[in-house]
C-alpha cells in the first residue's frame, strides 16, 4: 500500500524536471508536517534555499518520501551523517503529512531510516522534533528536559512517537523571533555597553559571502569548536573538525544559494585570534525572515560580553544593509542563559521549541557515507505519526 522511495536529489533547480518536482514535493510535505505542530509559517524554507545544503561533500543528504497507492507523497524524511571515517553519529528526520497520520506511515519511514543507520554502523542517532512554545511549563502533561531547562508537551505526536520507539529526550532549543525594525535606541545602548565591557582588546569585523582568506583559519577553528563548546546537554558528540578546505567548499555552497551569508566576528587584538562569531542567512526575497545560524564565543574569551557585541552588530548590519525583512529567527539551547539574556534584551520573543532526541545503539564502527550536518539541525520528527 505504501512504499519508501529514495530521491535522486537534483544538483540545481534547473536539473531534470522530474527530480526537481520530486524534491519540491519533499520540501512541501516536510514543511506541512512541521507547521501543523508549531504553526510558524515563517520557519519554512523554500526548495531553492534548501537545495544548496543538500550537496555538501562532507555531508551529502539522502532524502526519502513515502508514496501511497495513488502515487501521492504522504511522508518525507532524511538521513544525514558525516563522511569522515569513524564518525558514529547520524541524524534522522520523519515528517508525515497531517492528513495521513495514524496509518503507520511514520513507522514505515522510521524503520527504513533506522535500518540504514544500523547498516552503516552508526551508534549515536539524533533527531530534532519541533514543538509548540510552552515556556517554562512544568508538571503533568509536560516532559521535562534532563538539562533542567525547558519541556515539551507529552500530547504531541512527535513526542509520543519518539518515546514509543525508545528515543531519549535530551535537550530543548528555544525558537525565538525578533520583529524588524527593532527599537534602535535599545540596540544602540546595548551595543555601547558591550563595547565598553569588551574593551580595546577586542575588535569587530563583518563581511558578506565567502570568508576572506585572512579569517579562514579562525572561522574553521570556530566551526570546529561549535561541536565541543556549544551546550549539548549530556548528549556529547565527537569533535567535528573543520579545515580551511572544508570551509571553502561550504562557503561556495552557501554562495550559490538564494541567500546572502552575513558573518560578524570578533578578534582578540593582542593575539589576532578570532574569539567568536555569528552568522546570519539573509534571503534574497525581502519578505522572508533572516535566520541566525551558528553563534559561538570561545570558552577562553567568555566574560567580556562578546556574545552581546556579536548579536547587536549583526542586528544593526542586517537593518542597515538588508532592510525590509520582517524578522530574525534564532534557535538557542534553553540552558544557554547568557545568549537568551541578550536575545530577550534586544526584543526576541519565544515562538516555539525544538526537542533534541537521541538514541544510542550498539554496533561496529561507523561507515563512511551519509547525509548532512544541520546548521539549525535536521528537519526533525515533529510531524511523525
Amino acid at each position: 500500500m505504501y512504499r519508501v522511495i529514495e530521491l535522486d536529489v537534483p544538483r540545481t533547480m534547473d536539473d531534470d524536471p522530474a527530480a526537481v518536482a520530486a524534491f519540491r514535493e519533499w520540501v512541501a510535505v516536510s514543511a506541512r508536517s512541521e507547521v501543523a505542530v508549531h504553526g510558524l509559517t515563517e520557519l519554512v524554507w523554500t526548495a531553492e534555499a534548501q537545495l544548496a545544503m543538500m550537496h555538501d561533500p562532507e555531508a551529502p543528504s539522502r532524502l526519502f518520501v513515502v508514496r501511497d497507492e495513488d502515487d501521492l507523497v504522504v511522508a518525507a524524511g532524511s538521513y544525514d551523517s558525516k563522511t569522515a571515517a569513524g564518525t558514529p553519529n547520524c541524524w534522522l528526520s520523519v515528517g508525515v503529512d497531517p492528513d495521513h497520520r495514524r496509518r503507520g506511515v511514520g513507522t514505515l519511514l522510521a524503520d527504513h531510516l533506522e535500518g540504514i543507520a544500523r547498516a552503516e554502523g552508526r551508534t549515536q542517532w539524533k533527531t530534532y522534533a519541533v514543538s509548540r512554545q510552552v515556556g517554562s511549563a512544568t508538571g503533568p502533561g509536560y516532559l521535562q528536559a534532563p538539562t533542567g531547562f525547558g519541556a515539551v508537551p507529552e500530547d504531541e505526536a512527535g513526542v509520543r512517537f519518539l518515546t514509543g520507539r525508545g528515543w531519549r529526550f535530551g535537550q530543548v532549543n528555544r525558537i525565538s523571533r525578533l520583529a524588524l525594525p527593532t527599537d534602535a535606541s535599545v540596540v544602540r545602548t546595548l551595543h555601547d555597553r558591550a563595547v565598553a565591557a569588551a574593551g580595546p582588546g577586542y575588535r569587530v569585523h563583518a563581511w558578506t559571502g565567502p570568508t576572506p582568506p585572512r579569517w579562514q583559519e579562525g572561522i574553521a577553528l570556530l566551526e570546529t569548536r561549535m561541536s565541543t563548546d556549544a551546550p549539548e546537554g549530556d548528549m556529547e558528540e565527537p569533535e567535528d573538525v573543520w579545515t580551511v578546505e572544508r570551509l571553502q567548499e561550504h562557503d561556495a555552497l552557501l554562495d550559490a544559494s538564494p541567500r546572502t551569508m552575513l558573518t560578524v566576528a570578533v578578534e582578540h587584538v593582542p593575539t589576532g585570534v578570532l574569539a567568536g562569531f555569528t552568522q546570519l542567512a539573509v534571503p534574497d526575497e525581502v519578505a522572508e525572515p533572516v535566520f541566525q545560524w551558528d553563534t559561538l564565543v570561545l570558552r577562553e574569551h567568555r566574560g567580556h560580553r562578546l556574545g552581546w557585541l556579536l548579536k547587536v552588530v549583526g542586528i544593526e548590519t542586517v537593518e542597515r544593509d538588508h532592510p525590509g525583512h520582517p524578522s530574525i529567527i534564532t534557535f538557542n539551547a534553553e540552558e544557554n542563559r547568557p545568549m537568551l539574556d541578550v536575545n530577550e534584551a534586544v526584543g526576541f520573543v519565544g515562538v516555539g521549541s525544538e526537542g533534541i532526541w537521541e538514541r544510542r545503539v550498539s554496533g561496529g564502527g561507523a561507515g563512511g557515507a551519509g547525509g548532512a550536518e544541520g546548521a539549525e539541525g535536521a528537519e526533525g520528527a515533529g510531524g511523525a505519526g
